[in-house]
Parts: C-alpha cells; structure tokens; sequence
C-alpha cells in the first residue's frame, strides 16, 4: 500500500475559534495565585486561633488552589515555547500534566478533611464562632472575586477550569464555616463545624473525579466527547466528492482544544487528490474542530492497521 501524506504550512494550528494560551490567561492565573496564597495564611492562621476544622480545611484547600494556580502559570509560560528538534509539539502538554496535578492534589485534601473530622468527633474541640465567622466572611469575599476574575474571558481551557473547580471548592468552604459559625454562635453545636467540613469535602470530591478524567482521557491519546470515528467516516464520504471510503482513522487531543487525527482516504476513480485533501482537511477542521489533520491516500484499500 503507498501512502501519500498532504498537509498545509504551518499545519492550521492557529484559529480564531481555538483556545490558545494567551498572556491574559497568565496574567489572570498570576494574580489569582498572590491573592490566594496570601489570604491562605490569614485563614490558617484563623482556623487555628478560633479552633475551627472548617476553617483550617479550607485553608488547606487554599494550599492546593495555590499550588494549582502556581502550576497552570507555569504551564502557560512553558506552553508558549516554541517547538524543537525533541519536541516537535512544544510543551504544551505541560498543561495537562498540571490539570493532573490539580485534580490529584484535590484528592489528597478531601483526604486528609475527612481524617481530621473523625478525630474531632471523636474529641471535640471548642471553637470560637466571632473569629470564625469574621475570617470565613473574608475568605468568601477573595473566592467570589478570584472566581469572577477566573471567569472572566476564555475559561474553557483545561488548567483555567482546574482553578476555578479549586476556587469554587474553597468558596463552598467558606460558606461551609460561615454556616457552622452562626450555628455555634446561636446554639452551641460544635459537631457542625467537621459535619459540614465533610460535606464540602464530597463535593469538592465530585469535581476532582471530573477533572481527574477529562486530564487522563487527553494523556491516554483518547478523543473528545464530540468525536467519534464513525461520526468521521460518515460525515467525510457524503460531504467530500471523490471519496469512496474511510479507514484507518486516528484522533487524539494534544492538549486542551488543540485535537489531532490521522486517516486514510480512498479516492474515487479520477478524484483530484490535491482538491479531496483540502476539502477533508476543510470538514474535519469545521465539523470536528480538528486542526491538525494528516491524510494518507489509500491506492489499494488495504485494510491492515496495527494500531
């Protein structure tokens, strides 16, 4: 079988309807982290001076928004590095390993809530709800603004969505420690402060499973959920004149936004080749949002594929 690879220069990565990393992207990530690591410290300190789980939880979160913001700033800058002789994509899967990461460290912190809520029921702590209340008032104040900041632009990319699920988690805990604090004001109640501390936990669970997937599924080499190779297959052999069949179909994110695919094409007798390529390449970028698309031209219709 002989194939015959076509593509255009510069390999139609760069469109309007892409997400891209942009600069407004690191500065939004940037100043979310300083706002973030710093409030941290005030709500640590805070959680340990009113005796409050919720708050203390909640500041470790704070710990792990801080190091997820630091790690997607980071991403960004490595992501605009050019390509190499090594890596011929550049780094730009950097970003997933750090949408990795976010949701791993997400993991970790529900964790280790619900290990310091069996303990305090198992011996319960005074909590002092005036500082507890002032500080989680505070902190639900930075996580509204962060969130809107985040928001504000292109939020779909992957490591943009990991720290909003990170900055929506700890706005959940706040509202969490402000609830507890009115209920120990008001009744007394202490045991509210690691009940609601573990039912922001579950939540805060529920998003890292997302992210968690969404992250393995582009370093797996798995397809979008909007892409299927039957959807391919069928969509090219009626919209594209001159192309009998379909095979051999390959599609993977690189990165966030950013899909790949390599097929092979039959042509029909006498097709012009060079106007089947482009228009394939044409339907796979406006149909299926591929930007980077590698055609072999199938002589034979061999259907051996080791992959």
């Amino acid at each position: 079988m002989t194939n015959t690879s076509h593509s255009h220069s510069g390999h139609d990565h760069d469109h309007a309807h892409v997400p891209v990393v942009t600069k407004d992207n690191e500065r939004k990530v940037l100043i979310s982290f300083l706002m973030i690591f710093s409030f941290m410290f005030v709500e640590a300190v805070g959680g340990v001076l009113s005796g409050s789980l919720a708050l203390l939880a909640d500041a470790g979160h704070m710990l792990t928004d801080a190091i997820a913001l630091g790690l997607a700033y980071v991403a960004f800058r490595l992501g605009r590095r050019a390509a190499d002789e090594r890596r011929s994509f550049g780094y730009a899967r950097f970003e997933v390993i750090a949408g990795l990461v976010n949701a791993l460290t997400l993991f970790g912190i529900v964790g280790w809530i619900l290990y310091e809520a069996i303990m305090r029921f198992q011996q319960p702590h005074p909590v002092f709800a005036g500082s507890m209340f002032v500080v989680a008032v505070i902190g639900m104040l930075v996580n509204l603004f962060v969130l809107w900041f985040l928001t504000r632009g292109d939020a779909e990319h992957v490591n943009i969505k990991g720290a909003v699920l990170h900055v929506m988690g700890d706005l959940l805990g706040s509202v969490g420690a402000i609830i507890a604090a009115l209920v120990i004001w008001y009744t007394g109640w202490t045991p509210i402060d690691p009940i609601l501390s573990v039912f922001v936990s579950l939540l805060i669970l529920r998003s890292a499973w997302k992210l968690l997937k969404n992250t393995l599924n582009i370093l797996l080499e798995g397809a979008p959920d909007n892409v299927r190779n039957r959807d391919i297959a069928g969509h090219l052999r009626t919209t594209v004149a001159g192309v009998r069949k379909v095979s051999h179909i390959h599609v993977w994110s690189l990165t966030s936004g950013r899909v790949m695919a390599t097929l092979q094409v039959q042509p029909a007798e006498n097709a012009d080749l060079r106007r089947v390529v482009t228009r394939v390449k044409q339907e796979l970028l406006a149909r299926f949002n591929i930007e980077h698309s590698t055609i072999g031209i199938d002589w034979d219709g061999e259907e051996k594929c080791n992959l």
